[in-house]
């Protein structure tokens, strides 16, 4: 959310919002459970009803238990509005979105029939487990591995549009060389068979019959197997570089010129020398560190700091 969601004011409505949006309490993260229990059990009942021998036998129990979960979160988002300050800024929210969408598609089998499978939304609610586990901390990680996705979307474009060039080239020799009746009836056929075959899917509906049509799929499959590691290889070297500079850093040591060090270092890892640039190596006699706090007090001074007691 953009904005953190506010009580709508003392009391009672203060109560329910420390209950609701917050998990630092027992109630607060036994209700948070009991929610994702719920939400769970009525996209499971969902998945039940779309068997038909079993739909045949608990339809009716199947029915009302899905409108009994309806109108339980109907009721939980009805809460939630009742102690906000703002309910229309939630409601615009992603978590608000998710709540109205949860309850919406039972509402509408009112008038469309078979709305009801649409509740399988209802599984973006449990990432409220993020707060009630006190998994925020990983959404950092989640944002590292999209910004390496993001960096390198240049040469994974790169490699897809070159093995489309492939696939295409391919499909249109089997295309010219197989026979109707083997099932490559046009070109977009042939292309199917092309990415099957490349991706070592082998589905087996569409085989070429010929020695050479044949000695083609063998090449494609060969290619497929020393490709398809390439876009894992560029996305891990953006990962990689992206954990290097999140970790270390790019300062060299004055002594030795080393320059990877993590960003914490004091010390260089090679030489020993000093890296603060902002304070006197320790381990220098009281004498010299005076001197340089002497040589660097205008720098300090402004930092509002001063030398260190011996």
């Amino acid at each position: 959310m953009n904005h953190l969601p506010k009580p709508a004011g003392e009391g009672l409505r203060t109560r329910v919002f420390q209950i609701i949006f917050e998990s630092d309490t027992p109630l607060a993260k036994g209700f948070d459970i009991a929610l994702i229990v719920a939400i769970l059990a009525s996209v499971l009942v969902v998945m039940l009803e779309s068997i038909e021998s079993l739909r045949a036998d608990y339809g009716t129990l199947f029915f009302w238990l899905e409108w009994g979960f309806t109108i339980a979160f109907t009721l939980e988002l009805a809460v939630r509005l009742y102690c906000l300050e703002r309910p229309l800024q939630y409601l615009k929210s992603f978590y608000g979105i998710v709540d109205l969408i949860a309850i919406l598609p039972t509402w509408l089998t009112l008038i469309l029939p078979g709305a009801q499978t649409l509740v399988m939304v209802r599984l973006l609610r449990t990432l409220r487990i993020f707060r009630v586990l006190r998994l925020m901390e990983f959404v950092g990680e989640g944002r590292l591995l999209v910004g390496a996705l993001k960096r390198s979307s240049h040469q994974i474009f790169l490699f897809l549009f070159t093995v489309f060039m492939l696939v295409s080239i391919f499909a249109s020799i089997v295309y010219l060389i197989e026979p109707r009746e083997a099932g490559f009836t046009s070109i977009p056929m042939a292309i199917y068979w092309a990415i099957v075959t490349l991706t070592t899917v082998g589905f087996g509906d569409i085989v070429p019959v010929t020695p050479l049509g044949q000695a083609i799929s063998v090449m494609v499959m060969l290619i497929g197997y020393s490709i398809i590691a390439v876009p894992t290889g560029v996305f891990s070297a953006e990962v990689i570089r992206s954990i290097r500079a999140d970790r270390y850093s790019d300062e060299a040591c004055p002594g030795c010129g080393h320059d990877r060090h993590e960003q914490r270092a004091k010390y260089c890892l090679r030489c020993g020398t000093w890296l603060d640039e902002n304070s006197p190596d320790p381990r220098l006699p009281e004498e010299e560190q005076e001197a340089w706090w002497h040589e660097h007090g205008g720098e300090e001074e402004d930092d509002g700091g001063s030398p260190p007691a011996q």
